[in-house]
């Protein structure tokens, strides 16, 4: 065998430096060297230190401010109040809704039962309208309740004659019901001529122009059917004469023809102390509209401008010239002549 081979120690440097080395260094547990090759590790001092230093560090305290408390409990305080809040309005939506559904079925049961049943009717402010009249036009059917009138159908027939303004049904409990009427009040009669100017009519007119009836003559079977308190007033109101032919009232219609407008309009703007004092108008030309008085005094009061200016002038007149004033002309209201007696 060679001496120098491989394998011999003596001859060969490196495998004799692994041989001493080998001998030197401490022999590593197996369990070591099977946890290497497995590519674990082994806790290191320094790794113990920095867990013992972490280990052994005090807990941190954090801090708050009072405020933040403060404004914490305010708003759960807040929460609590809409939720109390939201659970009382839900109890009573609740309580509504139960009282409602029973109030419905009462009142459904009292509208079809004979209670509140309508025993009696009045009527106030129809001093035109006779009781039977009135009658007709509210027609309030038998056995019909407080509950279930017709309240608006009522007052659409009452309110649909020429009398009648305005008008209010009322229910009086138990068993009353109240119609409250609002009249118009004649403002005039007007002297209408028919039958190719063979016969005249006298119609009763209200102050915005409503043809409100004919008046016949109070002796008339027609007459004697009506309200007494129509001839009261007709024969306390001024009469509108002169009226052209061919002027066809209509009752329930306003008045369409100007020279009957316009002298309603001049007594509409008269105040007290001079209208009192007109007996008639004659309307034959609203230019030439001419007042008399109940002393006879005749005024051409010409259209309905500047009313109060041309009233002035005439008392003016009358005032100065007292019982030798025979006529006046305020027709041109800024030239007003009068004639003596």
């Amino acid at each position: 065998m060679d001496k120098r081979g491989s394998n011999n120690p003596r001859y060969n440097k490196s495998a004799a430096r692994r041989a001493v080395s080998a001998t030197d260094r401490p022999a590593r547990p197996a369990a070591a060297r099977a946890a290497r090759r497995a590519g674990a590790s082994t806790p290191t001092a320094r790794t113990k230190r920095t867990s013992t230093a972490r280990a052994a560090k005090p807990a941190q305290v954090s801090s708050v401010r009072l405020g933040d408390l403060d404004r914490v409990h305010r708003q759960a305080s807040r929460r609590e109040a809409v939720r109390q809040s939201r659970s009382a309005a839900f109890k009573a939506i609740i309580a509504v809704i139960v009282v409602a559904v029973l109030g419905v079925g009462t009142y459904a049961g009292l509208y079809f039962s004979p209670v509140f049943t309508i025993e009696e009717v009045t009527v106030t402010g129809a001093d035109h309208l006779t009781s039977e009249e009135m009658a007709v036009l509210a027609a309030v059917p038998q056995g019909t309740t407080l509950l279930n009138v017709d309240a608006g159908a009522i007052e659409d027939s009452v309110v649909r004659d020429s009398w009648v303004a305005d008008v209010e049904v009322r229910r009086l409990f138990p068993s009353t019901l109240e119609i409250v009427v609002t009249e118009r009040a004649i403002a005039a009669v007007v002297d209408v001529v028919a039958d190719n100017a063979k016969t005249t009519q006298h119609w009763a007119i209200a102050s915005d122009g409503m043809w409100l009836m004919e008046i016949p003559d109070q002796d008339s079977e027609l007459g004697q059917s009506i309200s007494p308190q129509i001839y009261e007033d007709a024969a306390n109101v001024l009469h509108i004469k002169d009226v052209p032919f061919g002027l066809t009232p209509e009752v329930g219609t306003y008045c369409t023809d100007d020279n009957v407008n316009n002298a309603l309009a001049i007594l509409d703007g008269l105040s007290t102390d001079l209208a009192d004092q007109v007996k008639t108008v004659s309307a034959t030309d609203a230019a030439s509209t001419q007042l008399t008085l109940d002393n006879g005094i005749e005024i051409a009061f010409g259209t309905a401008d500047d009313i109060r200016d041309k009233e002035r002038i005439c008392l003016k007149i009358m005032e100065e010239h007292p019982g030798k004033v025979a006529y006046i002309n305020v027709r041109v209201v800024d030239r007003p002549t009068w004639r003596a007696v």
